[in-house]
C-alpha cells in the first residue's frame, strides 16, 4: 500500500528523521519521522487479544486479559480484539446500508446535515474537516450518530435521567429523516450503538481492572455515556483525484479525544498508526476482530502512563472503503481526573480535574488555535 501524500511535507529534523506535527489539548505536539514508506507490522507488533474473558465469570481469566491491555496500552496504545461480541449481522448491516448511502448524489446527501454544528451529527461532505491543520483537508465522508438513552438497556426510563446528564446528550438533533432514502440506514447503526454500548462498558471495566484499579470503577462515568458511532466512506482513488488531486490525505494523522476508540475495518484496509520508532505501520484488517486504540483522555487519566495512538487512514485502492468507529468518553457531566494508582513516586499528578464537557471544550479551542497559527506563521 502505498504512503498518502499531503500538501505539507514533514519539518526536517536531526539524523535523518523528519518530524510530524500534531495538534493537542497543550499546544502542538511533535513526533520523530522516519523518511520512508509504511510498512507491515510484525508479528505481535499490533497484539491480538482474545476479550472472550471479560464477558465471563472468571475472574482470574478476566484480570489476564486486562494485563494484555496494559501491555498493549503502554506501548503503541493500540490493539486487536477477538471474541469481542459485536455480531456480525450487525456490522454487515451497517456496512451494506452505509454503501447504498454514501453512493447517493451528494445533493441527497447533504439533506442529512444537522442545522446545529454544534451537536456534530449527521452527513459531512468531502472536504468538510481537518484534522490535522499541518495537513491537506480530509477526503473522507462520514455519518455520525449519538448516544440515545432510548436504545440502552440499562436505562429504565429516559424521562428519569437527571437534567446534569441530559442536557449534553445531542441525538435528538441527528436528522434521520433525511436518510430515509435508506430505510435500512438508521436501525442498522442503532443496533450497532446498542451492541457497542455492551463492548465499550466491558472494555472499560478490563481498563479499570488494568490500573489496578475496583472492576466497577468507572461504571458510573458510563452509565450514560458520551458515545459515538461514526460510519466513515472513503472513494476508491480514482474518484478521490477527481473531488481533490492526490495531494488529499484520506484522514489525517491525529490522535483521538476521548478515552478508547474501538474500531471496525472493511477487507480494504488503510489504517496506518506510528510506532514508538517513527514508523508508520499498516494495521491490516483481520477478520473477526477489532482494533481498539487508547485516546488523549485515557493517557490524561493515566498520568501518560498509557499512550494515546498517532494514526491516520487513507485508501489508495480501486475499491470504496467503508470503516465503523466507536469515539467513547464518560458522560458530558462526569469528571476527568488522574486515577490515583497512576500518580507520580512523589504523589504528583501531571493534569487538573475537569469535566468531559471543558475537556471537549479544551480540545476543540486547541484546534482551531493551532489552525490559525499555521495559516499566520
Amino acid at each position: 500500500m502505498a504512503t498518502t501524500k499531503t500538501t505539507s511535507s514533514p519539518a526536517p529534523c536531526r539524523d535523518g528523521l523528519d518530524v510530524l506535527k500534531l495538534a493537542s489539548p497543550n499546544g502542538i505536539v511533535t513526533k520523530p519521522l522516519l523518511p520512508h514508506p509504511p510498512r507491515d507490522a510484525r508479528p505481535g507488533e499490533i497484539p491480538i487479544i482474545d476479550i472472550s474473558a471479560i464477558f465471563g465469570s472468571d475472574f482470574a481469566e478476566r484480570q489476564e486479559v486486562a494485563s494484555q491491555i496494559r501491555k498493549a496500552a503502554t506501548s503503541n496504545g493500540v490493539f486487536y480484539i477477538s471474541n469481542h461480541g459485536m455480531p456480525e449481522q450487525v456490522i454487515g448491516d451497517v456496512y451494506k446500508s452505509a454503501l447504498d448511502f454514501f453512493r447517493q448524489d451528494l445533493e441527497t446527501k447533504l439533506k442529512a446535515r444537522s442545522p446545529n454544528t454544534d451537536s456534530f451529527v449527521g452527513y459531512f461532505p468531502p472536504l468538510s474537516m481537518k484534522i490535522n491543520p499541518f495537513e491537506g483537508k480530509d477526503l473522507k465522508e462520514i455519518f455520525i450518530s449519538r448516544y440515545d438513552p432510548s436504545l440502552d438497556e440499562s436505562v429504565a426510563s429516559p424521562d428519569d435521567i437527571p437534567e446534569t446528564a441530559r442536557k449534553h446528550f445531542h441525538y435528538k438533533d441527528t436528522p434521520w429523516e433525511a436518510t430515509n432514502t435508506v430505510p435500512e440506514f438508521k436501525p442498522a447503526l442503532n443496533r450497532y450503538l446498542q451492541a457497542g454500548l455492551r463492548l465499550t462498558r466491558a472494555l472499560m471495566r478490563s481498563i479499570a481492572l488494568s490500573l489496578s484499579l475496583p472492576e466497577d470503577y468507572f461504571d458510573e462515568k458510563m452509565r450514560y455515556p458520551n458515545l459515538l458511532t461514526n460510519v466513515n466512506y472513503y472513494p476508491a482513488m480514482k474518484e478521490a483525484r477527481n473531488v481533490a488531486g492526490a495531494q488529499v490525505p484520506g484522514f489525517g494523522s491525529h490522535t483521538d479525544f476521548q478515552i478508547i476508540t474501538v474500531l471496525w475495518q472493511d477487507s480494504v484496509g488503510g489504517l496506518q498508526v506510528l510506532n514508538n520508532e517513527g514508523e508508520w505501520i499498516h494495521a491490516i484488517p483481520i477478520e473477526g476482530t477489532l482494533i481498539v486504540n487508547v485516546a488523549d483522555l485515557l493517557q490524561r487519566i493515566t498520568n501518560d502512563v498509557y499512550v494515546s495512538t498517532v494514526h491516520r487512514a487513507t485508501n489508495t485502492t480501486a475499491k470504496e472503503r467503508i470503516s465503523i468507529t466507536l469515539p467513547t468518553s464518560f458522560g458530558g457531566h462526569e469528571t476527568a481526573q488522574v486515577v490515583e494508582t497512576c500518580f507520580g513516586p512523589d504523589g504528583s499528578k501531571k493534569y487538573e480535574d475537569l469535566t468531559i464537557e471543558q475537556w471537549s471544550t479544551k480540545r476543540l479551542e486547541a484546534m482551531i488555535r493551532i489552525e490559525t497559527q499555521s495559516h499566520t506563521a
